[in-house]
């Protein structure tokens, strides 16, 4: 009997743990995960998609990381003047999603930049991509490529 209660008490501790360092997953939801075309000698790529916050609390965008990828960084694009665009890591290093909100990563705009391609992004292919958020924890999610 000892063996049993102590085996539930592991089994509850071990779901609260889990839980509690998973984050609020169900708040974050991505739809639409997308990359552009691209020969293996283009080094680098981009990937869109929209992250929506269903929960009650602000979240961020730390971080992804792909094996597709030799770095994978979030960028965006900013107007340097007199019609030229510029392109670098989000200001701060992290995009937010506030609560009830919504980022849009599109062309021309918020991306995730993939540095260092290992692999050809021909239509179709499918990119396994990891997303950290700072409370909804980390999100496996596919993206395929596909023409722009």
């Amino acid at each position: 009997m000892k063996k049993v209660l102590f085996l539930l008490a592991v089994l509850v501790v071990t779901a609260v743990a889990c839980t509690a360092s998973g984050g609020d997953r169900e708040a974050i939801t991505i739809t639409d995960p997308w990359g552009r075309t691209s020969p293996k000698v283009a080094e680098n790529g981009a990937f869109y998609m929209l992250i929506t916050n269903n929960g009650d609390s602000d979240d961020a965008l730390l971080s992804a990381a792909s094996d597709a990828c030799g770095t994978v960084e979030l960028h965006e694009m900013y107007d340097m003047g007199e019609g030229v665009m510029g392109m670098r890591p989000v200001q701060g290093g992290s995009i937010p999603v506030p609560a009830g909100g919504s980022a849009e990563l599109k062309v021309g705009g918020l991306h995730i930049m993939c540095l260092g391609k290992q692999v050809e992004f021909n239509v179709g292919t499918e990119i396994p991509l990891k997303l950290t958020f700072e409370n909804a924890g980390e999100m496996d999610v596919t993206v395929e490529i596909r023409e722009s």
